[in-house]
């Protein structure tokens, strides 16, 4: 049986992170109710789009760098409820 997706409350929060990174920064996308696999896809578009690389890791893609605006405009173009989370 396969994981499946965490339940939400169908609203996408993107926010910046840098903790536990070395100090790198990340931004983090959460909250997409989507398959693994489908996961995987939508991240690869957005590392793309964002001209970075990044991962998924537990249902969350990590994009390398701050690209927050740049994701909110690509998530919302596909008809997601963004918001930003975070300081």
């Amino acid at each position: 049986m396969r994981p499946r997706a965490p339940e939400g409350d169908g609203i996408v929060r993107v926010r910046r992170e840098t903790s536990g990174r070395g100090g790198k920064t990340v931004t983090t996308i959460a909250g997409l109710r989507l398959a693994s696999d489908a996961l995987a896809a939508l991240a690869s578009e957005l590392k793309r789009a964002c001209g970075t690389g990044g991962t998924v890791r537990d249902y969350v893609i990590e994009i390398q760098g701050d690209h927050r605006a740049q994701v909110v405009a690509q998530l919302e173009l596909r008809g997601y409820t963004v918001k930003l989370a975070g300081g």
